[in-house]
């Protein structure tokens, strides 16, 4: 039996980087429609002014602001309305001092005006009179050309995960289509004699299988394309054939099995066999996740990863290596850190880097968080469904004291 020589966190990671710096992934062009959820992969410049006119942000009148100073409910000023102004209008002429232009929200400013007054400080006087009974200052409910996107400006930038607010910024300046990362696609294979698959009957001994699930649901919550999910036996020639077929078709095989030292070096030799330069990572000094494989195949450009049975250990591992080279590759951001104070004491691992799963709770008094530490085996499922986020130990720390600050990395 092949005994491991673990790396920490931070070398495994760098080895992953390093063997896969020839792979590149690819873009495509897609409609705006389309892109909600993609990744982008070239950032966005403005091609434009936006606005391109100067517009009102409220319903009333355009005026010359200084023909309205001193107005109020008892003495009002009284302008000569010379023109009524439709959507997606232009104005007719220029504004003179002692007039006014009725303007809707949103439409063009005649030339000339420099203030609005709302309707509701405004009344019919007489034929073509207008009652202003509020003064303006110079610009008030104005928005001027370029005010909320200059010409040439950098407005998202590469990596960006495309939301709703993206790509109503990108409607608003007429980009029909954009440059995404095309989804990666993964495989996700478990192992296990002792599985069941939920929905059907499970025999005494043994257990609904969790890993695809959850693993699934990570990676296409980020954007990934989970192009196959398969359950095998603990037997290497159906390992073998499983990950074969899916390096013909993934970025990403994942493996998940059992913990046990025997099980991790059926998936070693197997995914040492059908890649080259194969494993360069069998131990990740990590708590949990010990006993995590990843390898490469430089010919199909297959990252190959063998990951822990235990499901906060393998959803753990998954989020912390592969997750996070996804997201260095394709140049996302890394999540949000929120500042906590410990609720207890928490001891760390020696030699090993420790993850904890925590919940997030607000001192309303002392308007701060409380990082509560979430505690159970790595086979609890349930403390994934309590978790918020999750605070890191250092290998050479052994520990951290209740009411220490924490970083918790959101999940």
């Amino acid at each position: 039996m092949e005994l491991r020589k673990v790396q920490s966190m931070a070398t495994a990671r760098e080895k992953l980087v390093e063997a896969t710096v020839g792979k590149v992934f690819q873009s495509e062009k897609v409609s705006l429609m389309e892109s909600a959820g993609r990744i982008l992969a070239e950032s966005v410049i403005s091609p434009a002014m936006v606005p391109d006119f100067r517009r009102s942000t409220v319903d009333g009148y355009a005026v010359h602001a200084g023909d309205t100073w001193g107005a109020d409910e008892n003495a009002p000023v009284f302008l000569e309305l010379v023109e009524e102004v439709n959507m997606g209008d232009t104005p007719k002429k220029a504004l003179k001092p002692g007039e006014c232009v009725y303007v809707p929200t949103g439409a063009m400013l005649p030339e000339c005006a420099d203030g609005m007054v709302m309707v509701e400080y405004c009344e019919a006087f007489a034929v073509n009179q207008i009652a202003i009974h509020q003064g303006v200052a110079k610009g008030s409910f104005i928005v001027e050309i370029g005010e909320d996107l200059q010409l040439g400006e950098e407005i998202l930038q590469a990596g960006k995960f495309l939301g709703p607010g993206d790509i109503a910024v990108l409607a608003s300046l007429g980009i029909s289509e954009v440059c995404v990362y095309q989804k990666p696609k993964i495989t996700i294979i478990s192992t296990g004699d002792e599985l069941a698959t939920p929905g059907e009957e499970k025999k005494m001994g043994q257990v609904y299988e969790i890993n695809s699930f959850g693993l699934c649901a990570m990676a296409m919550e980020k954007g990934l394309d989970v192009v196959h999910v398969e359950v095998v036996q603990d037997t290497e020639s159906l390992l073998l054939i499983a990950v074969k077929k899916a390096m013909a078709k993934s970025d990403f095989v994942v493996v998940s099995g059992g913990s046990s030292q025997g099980k991790q070096d059926i998936t070693k030799q197997v995914l040492d066999e059908v890649s080259c330069p194969g494993v360069f990572t069998h131990g990740i000094a990590f708590k949990p996740g010990k006993p995590t494989i990843l390898g490469y195949d430089a010919k199909s450009e297959t990252i190959l990863v063998g990951l822990p049975g235990h499901p906060v250990a393998a959803m753990m591992v998954f989020e912390l290596v592969i997750l996070w080279y996804y997201r260095q590759k394709l140049g996302i951001k890394e999540g949000i850190t929120v500042p906590a104070f410990l609720e207890s004491n928490l001891p760390g691992a020696p030699g090993r880097e420790t993850c904890q799963l925590v919940e997030l709770i607000l001192d309303k008094k002392q308007d701060f968080y409380i990082a509560r530490p979430i505690l159970g085996k790595s086979g609890s499922i349930s403390t994934l469904s309590r978790a918020v986020g999750y605070i890191l130990i250092h290998r050479n720390k052994e520990g951290i004291k209740a009411g220490e600050k924490v970083q918790v990395h959101l999940l």
